[in-house]
Order: structure tokens, then C-alpha cells, then sequence
């Protein structure tokens, strides 16, 4: 737990110089959109936590993006550079409506969904794994082989909603709606906020003692110190690595699954709105620690929450949100970039 407090402590140092950096190039971005600063941020507010639904809205948002940052950041820890969370997330949704609108549907609720969760993970673990085994034993480098299996998720379920997943009437490319009790519950009323948010709070605790307080974990955080100084102590690199794949898809697929049983109901073309892709600046501006990540999502929720409000309160597109969202990648570097720097200089 020491380890998780110095990683708070440098966390709060840095996302408090990120914070300004990203208040600067934000008023910058937001003068130059030829808007007013307050009208903006007020926006945000109000769009973000200005009522209860909002919050939940907030709040659901957070969810998907705390799975998925979480997700990268194992596989970051162990130095594999995982960009696949977006397709990831895409099959574990698939599994998830396979096992709960066909295959299972007529299974009650109490066991439904726990099956319908599982069966996202399993897949986006699988389909993590695949990219985590041509890295170790083909050399394939996983920046390029999780981008394409990204497209290949993409594709296998345009395929599947035109075809064998197809809802009933075949008037759109859908899957059939998830049964009530394939569905997570709401847990706030007179808001969508559901279940998924417990799940998700309780990954925190799970990858923390996955981390820090198992052999498989202090074997992954070795690996991506050292991978030399790894081998010759004995630990098998090759299978730790294809491990924090699985464990980064799991986490991914997971979030697909509850997004499918919480909020959405039903497959459709574009499904994942960039979760997979914005998990990577969670996870960075989370320094790779759960507990932090948790805050880096809320930032990131709160962000996409207000993005709508923003767009019609201030009269600014909510693309913006986008380029805020780039400038807190831009300054997270540059502040680790200093930080390197100031060691270099120190030593």
C-alpha cells in the first residue's frame, strides 16, 4: 500500500501542473473558437453535475472509462502498448449479446447476468490475448496488431448486424434487445445511473491487489521495469506479457458488456463511441495506478457529460471537448517530459 500512496502523492503533483497546462490551453482553444471562457466552463458544469440526472449521466460515462483505463494501464505496466481497447470493448459487447438476447435469454436474472458479464470479459481476454501472443512469440509489435484487430472487431460486427445477429424485422443493422433480465439494475433513482458503477469500483480493488499483492502482478510490473533483469530471475516474460493482454482485454471487454447491460440494450453499427481510445489518456493521466485512473475517468466522464450542454448553452461544437481532451495528453507529456528532465539534470 506504500506504493500506492507515493504513486497518490506524485499523482496530485502532476495533475495539479496538468491541470493549469490544460486550463491554459483550454482558454486558449476556447478564445479562439470565439467564445466566451465562463459560458463555456458554466456549460460544462451544468451539463456535467448541474442536476441529479446529470450526475448519473456523469457518473455512467465514468464507468466504461474507468474499466477500459484500467484495462490499458495493466497492459502499460508491463510495457505492452495495448491500442486495442476499442476492439475489445466491441467483443466483449458481441459475447455479451450473444450469451444474453439468444443464446440464454430465457435464464433468470441472478444468473443471466452474471453469464452475460463473464462472457464479455472471457472474450475481450481472448481477443487481448491474441495480440499479447504475437508479441511474445512472433515478435509482431502490438501498437500495429491491436490497431488492426480494432478493425477486424469493427468489421466482424457490421457483419454480425447484418447478418446472423440481425434483429427480428431486419429493418436496421441491430442485434435484439437484451431481456430485463439480461439488464442491470438502476441503483440512483430518476436517473439511468445503473449497477455497472459497483462493478467498476470494485475493479479498482481487484487490479490493486492483482498489482501489488499477488506473484503474477509483481511479476508483470518486473517484466516492464526489466525484461532482462526478469528472464534471469526466472520469470517467463513470454507468458507474463500474453497474461497482461488477457487481463487488459478482460477488463476492456468487460466495460463493453456492461455498457450493453446497463445503458444500451442492443448492438448497432458504431457502438463504442471511443471509450477504447480515450482509456489510453485515463490511463497516462492516471500514472498507471487504479486509484488515480478513478479520478482520470471522472475527469474524462464529466468532459464527454458536459460536451452536449456545452454545445447548446455556449454555441460551441462539442468537438472541443475533443481538443481538451488532446491538450491534457499534450501537457501530461510535457510535465513528464520536465520531470525526466529535472532527474537527469539532479543525477
Amino acid at each position: 500500500m506504500a506504493n500506492v500512496w507515493r504513486g497518490v502523492g506524485r499523482w496530485l503533483i502532476t495533475a495539479s501542473t496538468t491541470l493549469l497546462s490544460i486550463a491554459g490551453l483550454t482558454a486558449l482553444v476556447v478564445t479562439l473558437a470565439g467564445a466566451h471562457l465562463g459560458d463555456v466552463l458554466t456549460a460544462l458544469y451544468q451539463g456535467a453535475a448541474g442536476s441529479r440526472y446529470d450526475i448519473g449521466n456523469t457518473l455512467n460515462r465514468t464507468t466504461p472509462l474507468l474499466l477500459t483505463g484500467l484495462g490499458v494501464a495493466i497492459a502499460f505496466r508491463a510495457k505492452i502498448w495495448n491500442i486495442g481497447g476499442e476492439g475489445q470493448f466491441l467483443v466483449g459487447a458481441i459475447a455479451a449479446s450473444a450469451v444474453g438476447a439468444y443464446k440464454l435469454h430465457n435464464l433468470p436474472a441472478p444468473v443471466l447476468i452474471p453469464l452475460v458479464l463473464v462472457a464479455g470479459a472471457f472474450a475481450g481476454a481472448a481477443w487481448g490475448a491474441v495480440a499479447g501472443a504475437l508479441r511474445a512469440w512472433r515478435g509482431v509489435p502490438e501498437v500495429i496488431s491491436t490497431i488492426m484487430l480494432n478493425f477486424v472487431a469493427a468489421q466482424l460486427l457490421s457483419y454480425l448486424l447484418h447478418g446472423p445477429m440481425q434483429e427480428s424485422t431486419h429493418a436496421q443493422p441491430a442485434s435484439e434487445a437484451l431481456p430485463a433480465n439480461a439488464q442491470l439494475p438502476v441503483i440512483l433513482s430518476e436517473t439511468t445511473l445503473h449497477f455497472g458503477l459497483y462493478l467498476a469500483l470494485a475493479a479498482i480493488l481487484v487490479v490493486t491487489i492483482y498489482l501489488f499483492a499477488t506473484p503474477g502482478g509483481f511479476a508483470l510490473r518486473v517484466v516492464g521495469d526489466n525484461p532482462d533483469a526478469a528472464r534471469a530471475s526466472g520469470v517467463n516474460v513470454a507468458l507474463t506479457q500474453v497474461s497482461a493482454m488477457a487481463w487488459s482485454g478482460a477488463l476492456c471487454g468487460l466495460a463493453g458488456a456492461i455498457e450493453l447491460s446497463g445503458k444500451l440494450g442492443s448492438l448497432y453499427e458504431n457502438y463504442a463511441p471511443g471509450y477504447g481510445f480515450t482509456a489510453v489518456a485515463v490511463a497516462l493521466l492516471g500514472r498507471l495506478n487504479p486509484w488515480t485512473i478513478a479520478l482520470s475517468a471522472l475527469f474524462f466522464g464529466a468532459l464527454s457529460a458536459g460536451s452536449g450542454s456545452m454545445e447548446r448553452s455556449a454555441h460551441v461544437s462539442s468537438v472541443l471537448i475533443f481538443v481538451i481532451q488532446g491538450a491534457t495528453l499534450l501537457a501530461l507529456l510535457a510535465s513528464q517530459r520536465i520531470q525526466a528532465m529535472r532527474r537527469s539534470a539532479a543525477e
